[in-house]
C-alpha cells in the first residue's frame, strides 16, 4: 500500500528519497565496448545471440523487411502514428534556432552558425514493451535539426525480427537506417562504429541499466542526451481532484518498472486517504499489476501539507521528470513551477497524454536532474560555432587592450600576436 506522509511530521529524507538502481554494471559494460571496438561486426552477431537469443545473419533491416512490418500493422496504429508524428512536428518546428549575424563598429562582424550533427543514433529498447512513441520522439527532433544521417538500434526478438510497430513508427519518422542489435553492445557500435553500423556523433535514447552506463562510458567520444533513470510521476493536487483519476495517472508510471516512482502531493488528507484506498481497487485490474505493485509499495508515496505554496516548494525540490498540476486554476502555478522535465496542466491533461499524442517531447530528465537539464529537443541535434572579422582599424582599437589582459594572465605569445599586426611595419 502507498504509504501517506505528512510534511513536517516525517524526515526530509523520507520525503525526497528515491529509488536507487543498486546494480552495479560497469566492469561488464566496459568488457562489452571493448570487446565490440576490437571484433566489431562479429562482438555484435555473438552479444545478440547470447542475450537476445537471437541468431543473426546480418544486422541491418532490409527494406523488404519494413515493407512487410507496415504492411503487418492496423491500418487505425498506423493512422495515429502519422497524427501523432503531425503534432510532435508541430511543436518542435518551433525550437528550430537560426543562426545571427552582428555587425559593430569599424567593419566588425560578430556571429553564431547553427549546423546540424552529421549523424545521430538512436537506441530504441526492446524487452517487456516496445515504444514506437519513443521513435517519433526522438527521430523527428534530429531530422527537424538536419542531420545529415538518424539511424536507429533496437534488440531483434528471439526469431530475428524487430517489432512492426517499431519499423511503422521509424517509417513514418523517416529514420534512415536500423539494425538489429540492443544494449550496451549497441552503443559501443554507435560510438565507435563497426563494418555495418556507422559512427555517430550523438546518442539519444533511453534504456536498461546496461544501455545507460554504456552511454555514460562513451560520453565525449560521442555525445549524449543524458542518463536516464527510472520513470517518475509528481502530482501536484488541491482537494478538488477526482481520487480515480489521480491514482490511475500514478499507475500510469508505475507500470512501467518495479523502480518507477509515483508521487502524490496535495493540501488534503481526505484526497489522500481516497487516492490510496482508489489505488488499492485499481492495482489488481492492471495487466502489469505485479510492476505496478512493487513500484507503489517500495517508491510511491502521497505527501500531505499545510498549504498549496508548500506543495509547490516540494514538487521544486524532487523536480519530477513528469509533473502534474491538478489544481482549479493552473497557470496560476506555472511560473511557480522551477523544476520539472514536463508540466502536464489541468485536471484533463494526463501524463499518458505527453507520451503519445500531445507533441511535446518524452524524452526528460530524470532522478531530479531537471534542476539543471532539459527535454530532448531540436537543440540536442545542433551545435553552434561562433565567428568573429575584424578590421585591421578594429583591431588597433583593442589591441593593446588585448596585450594587457594576456599579460596579467602571464601569457606574453598571446599579448604578442594581439600587438604584432598594429605595430609600425607590421601586416
Amino acid at each position: 500500500m502507498i504509504r501517506i506522509l505528512r510534511y513536517g511530521e516525517v524526515e526530509n529524507k523520507d520525503i525526497f528519497s528515491r529509488a536507487v538502481p543498486t546494480v552495479n554494471v560497469a566492469a561488464v559494460v566496459a568488457e562489452i565496448i571493448a570487446t565490440v571496438r576490437k571484433n566489431g561486426d562479429r562482438a555484435l552477431l555473438d552479444y545478440t545471440e547470447k542475450f537476445d537469443k537471437a541468431a543473426l545473419k546480418s544486422l541491418a533491416v532490409t527494406p523488404e523487411e519494413m515493407e512487410a512490418a507496415v504492411a503487418s500493422v492496423e491500418p487505425r496504429f498506423l493512422d495515429v502514428l502519422k497524427r501523432a508524428a503531425a503534432n510532435i512536428r508541430r511543436f518542435h518546428e518551433k525550437q528550430v534556432r537560426q543562426s545571427f549575424v552582428v555587425n559593430g563598429e569599424n567593419g566588425v562582424v560578430m556571429g553564431q552558425k547553427i549546423v546540424p550533427v552529421d549523424r545521430a543514433g538512436l537506441y530504441v529498447p526492446g524487452g517487456t514493451a516496445a515504444y514506437p512513441s519513443t521513435v517519433l520522439m526522438d527521430a523527428i527532433p534530429a531530422k527537424l535539426a538536419g542531420v545529415g544521417e538518424v539511424v536507429m538500434v533496437t534488440p531483434p526478438g528471439k526469431d530475428g525480427t524487430v517489432n512492426p510497430a517499431i519499423l511503422a513508427a521509424a517509417q513514418v519518422a523517416g529514420i534512415d537506417r536500423i539494425f538489429k542489435v540492443g544494449g550496451a553492445q549497441a552503443i559501443a557500435a554507435l560510438a565507435y562504429g563497426t563494418e555495418t553500423i556507422p559512427k555517430v556523433d550523438k546518442i539519444v535514447g533511453p534504456g536498461n541499466a546496461f544501455v545507460a552506463e554504456a552511454k555514460k562510458q562513451v560520453f565525449g567520444e560521442v555525445s549524449i542526451d543524458m542518463i536516464a533513470g527510472p520513470s517518475e510521476i509528481l502530482i501536484v493536487s488541491d482537494g478538488l481532484s477526482n481520487p480515480r483519476h489521480l491514482a490511475a495517472d500514478l499507475l500510469s508510471q508505475a507500470e512501467h518498472d518495479k523502480l518507477a516512482s509515483a508521487v502524490l502531493v496535495t493540501d488534503s488528507m481526505e484526497l489522500a486517504q481516497a487516492v490510496q484506498a482508489e489505488l488499492e481497487r485499481q492495482i489488481p485490474l492492471l495487466e502489469r499489476a505485479e510492476i505496478a505493485r512493487a513500484s507503489i509499495d517500495a517508491n510511491g508515496k502521497i505527501i500531505v501539507a499545510d498549504d498549496l505554496g508548500t506543495v509547490v516548494e516540494i514538487a521544486n525540490e524532487i523536480a519530477p521528470e513528469h509533473l502534474e498540476l491538478c489544481v482549479e486554476d493552473p497557470f496560476a502555478y506555472l511560473g511557480s513551477i522551477r523544476h520539472a522535465g514536463s508540466i502536464f496542466m489541468g485536471r484533463n491533461c494526463p501524463e499518458a497524454l505527453g507520451d503519445y499524442m500531445a507533441g511535446p517531447n518524452h524524452t526528460l530528465p530524470t532522478g531530479g536532474t531537471a534542476k539543471f537539464s532539459s527535454p530532448l529537443s531540436v537543440d540536442d541535434f545542433m551545435k553552434k560555432t561562433q565567428f568573429t572579422y575584424f578590421t585591421k582599424d578594429a583591431l588597433a582599437d583593442l589591441a593593446d587592450d588585448v596585450a594587457y589582459f594576456a599579460r596579467c594572465e602571464g601569457l606574453t605569445a598571446h599579448a604578442k600576436s594581439a600587438l604584432i599586426r598594429t605595430e609600425e611595419g607590421g601586416k
